[in-house]
């Protein structure tokens, strides 16, 4: 683990700060005075912004909780040279920042839209193999929640394929992709409940509870 130098230290604070701004809960309040931590689900990401305020709402919730894991980033590649090892840190510090904001009392989202930046910009075919997997898992099941867990527990071994031919990850993408995809189940631990249950209500726009 190299030491961090005052560079690569305030890029993991930025990213981190990055992260944590809450932008389900700003669209949700300009567009429509709504807290969205008091409607549906109670969450701030995408999924509950869609069904609380509407569709474009959501869909541009999603994009800029996508651009946050993406940014930090590109900000490591281009601060570090490149370097695999702070372009993943940099990532898990606006993941952390996504789902426990200081702004927030550390009480954030579930982390899937930051993540799907991450891996956006470290292995584009992996991302896009994940989004596949999401999509068929949701189409299928219906439930945004199985979906999210599935393409984040597929994410290790997608990198694994995908990174380089012929060469595998760095050993701290891999780590780094389990960490998120450990972070992830662990904010989906009440969906995961309800699914076993078979409680776990399908997607829709309603403003009843949901899969995220």
């Amino acid at each position: 683990m190299p030491s961090f130098s005052p560079a690569e230290l305030l890029l993991i604070v930025g990213a981190y700060l990055l992260g944590s701004i809450p932008f389900g809960l700003i669209l949700a309040k300009l567009l429509s005075g709504t807290d969205v931590r008091k409607e549906g689900s109670g969450n701030i990401g995408a999924t509950n912004v869609a069904r609380v305020v509407g569709p474009l709402a959501g869909a541009t919730t999603l994009i800029l909780d996508l651009a946050k894991g993406a940014a930090a980033v590109l900000a490591a590649e281009r601060v570090t040279n490149d370097s695999a090892t702070w372009m993943m840190l940099a990532g898990l510090a606006a993941l952390v920042g996504h789902c426990y904001p200081v702004w927030l009392k550390f009480k954030g989202g579930k982390g899937v839209a930051t993540a799907a930046g991450i891996f956006l910009v470290l292995s584009p075919w992996a991302f896009l193999s994940a989004a596949i997997l999401f999509v068929l898992v949701v189409t299928y099941w219906g439930y945004v929640s199985l979906g999210s867990i599935s393409a984040a527990a597929a994410m290790p071994l997608l990198l694994y394929f995908f990174w380089a031919p012929h060469h595998a990850p760095p050993l701290v993408i891999t780590f780094g992709s389990l960490a998120v995809a450990l972070l992830i189940a662990y904010k989906h631990q009440g969906n995961i409940q309800r699914l076993v249950e078979g409680a776990e209500p399908k997607f829709s726009l309603s403003k009843k509870k949901d899969a995220e």
